[in-house]
């Protein structure tokens, strides 16, 4: 590629894995049938596609014991128009036509496929997410084409820029610029920002196809912005710990991702933070001082630690307080993730109400690294594109309407 400018363990689990929209009641009549066969061919139109026999489903929607019986087609908005790439479309073997393989970042639903033995093609990644290729899937080097982050790069003619998504570690948003003038950008996982208004490629270049990541596209999801959530987050340690000095603070999170939560939290109380050593290996893996410096690898030495988020049940932190030997009484712990918003709190986060059960206290707080609604809404209308296409919640034709009917609506204003 020519440069123009300048064995995860029990600690990795699924950032983005979806439940799917219910299937439509089949006790429809047949006129509603046709409603809705009329709707979807309508949608493939406006998508630019004219078979709409292809398969519209989510990568982690089939287990993995059928994908070994039978190779699945790979859906077309994981291809890029006019090229032969993918995007995070490792699951489906060795793609027809495709050269050149994108990640967009290291979230299992999204490199699932990807193992020590692939040999498909070429991977191209971000810095960050290359390294953790290595470390944590041992694919080999001779695969991995890594790429700066707001740099162009040419290849087979096509320039491609790798954006910050402002989601996970090593995130990007893919953007891709044809010979014939065509640009698409493909988001994978993001959250909006106004500072992507200033990505001087997205400020500069029309976008002819957005393939979007639609995770919360949803007008009840209106959650407030990471910053505050943070803060909110700083603020009730702060009060628990002053009352009940003998805490012990745990963080959900990701293998990948999060990191900001129990980063901030050790920043603002002057502690370190215990992680256990794969995910020691991780975070010394990105290059944050900030996170490298304040790792602790005995957890007496500390208050703040961090477990894997689908632990955050009462009967395992329960275990977990025990085994500290009488250092701690209590247990405060954060459940960082957008599925904790509830319409009723709003951004009002003093309205959370924690579940407690003995001396341990949760609190999910709607720390997402994703967009909400308004977000989403914003950056299409910045970006004015000429087709949107969704990448998530797509595996239902009633989803992808309503989907559309909202993108129709923000490029109408």
């Amino acid at each position: 590629m020519e440069k123009l400018k300048e064995t995860v363990d029990f600690d990795s689990y699924f950032d983005d894995f979806l439940p799917q929209p219910d299937s439509v009641d089949g006790c429809e009549g047949g006129a509603d049938k046709k409603r809705r066969r009329l709707t979807q061919k309508n949608l493939f139109q406006l998508w630019g596609l004219e078979n709409p026999n292809l398969d519209l489903r989510p990568s982690t929607a089939t287990s993995l014991a059928s994908r070994k019986k039978q190779q699945r087609l790979c859906p077309f908005y994981k291809r890029i128009p006019g090229t032969p790439f993918t995007v995070d479309a490792f699951c489906y073997g060795s793609v027809k036509g495709c050269s050149a393989y994108f990640l967009s970042h290291f979230h299992a639903d999204h490199y699932i496929g990807l193992t020590k033995g692939w040999s498909h093609g070429p991977i191209y990644c971000t810095n960050l997410t290359a390294r953790l290729l290595r470390i944590c899937l041992y694919v080999s080097p001779s695969f991995i084409c890594p790429l700066e982050l707001g740099t162009e790069y040419s290849l087979n003619g096509i320039k491609i820029t790798m954006l910050d998504a402002n989601h996970c570690p090593g995130a990007a948003l893919i953007h891709f610029c044809l010979p014939n003038g065509q640009c698409y950008l493909h988001t994978g996982d993001f959250r909006a920002s106004k500072l992507m208004q200033s990505y001087p490629v997205l400020a500069s270049q029309r976008i002819n196809i957005l393939y979007l990541d639609t995770t919360y596209c949803n007008p009840k999801y209106r959650f407030p912005s990471k910053e505050d959530v943070l803060e909110f987050v700083v603020g009730v340690t702060r009060r628990y710990l002053n009352n009940h000095p003998k805490t012990i603070v745990v963080v959900g999170a990701y293998s990948i991702g999060k990191e900001h939560v129990y980063s901030a939290i050790s920043k603002a109380l002057g502690v370190k933070i215990y992680a256990n050593a794969s995910r020691r290996r991780i975070l010394r893996s990105f290059g944050w001082v900030e996170i490298s410096e304040n790792l602790s690898t005995n957890g007496k030495d500390t208050p703040l630690h961090i477990l894997p988020i689908s632990s955050l049940r009462f009967e395992i932190l329960q275990r977990y307080l025990a085994s500290q030997d009488g250092q701690y009484t209590t247990m405060l712990a954060f459940r960082p993730t957008g599925w904790t918003y509830s319409e009723t709190t709003g951004e009002n986060l003093n309205l959370i109400k924690p579940t407690s059960k003995g001396n341990i206290t949760i609190y999910g707080v709607p720390y997402s690294e994703h967009s909400n609604f308004t977000e989403l809404q914003e950056f299409v209308q910045f970006l004015r594109p000429e087709k949107i296409i969704p990448t998530v919640n797509v595996g239902n034709a009633v989803n992808r309407g309503k989907i559309q009917s909202y993108f129709q609506q923000w490029l109408k204003a």
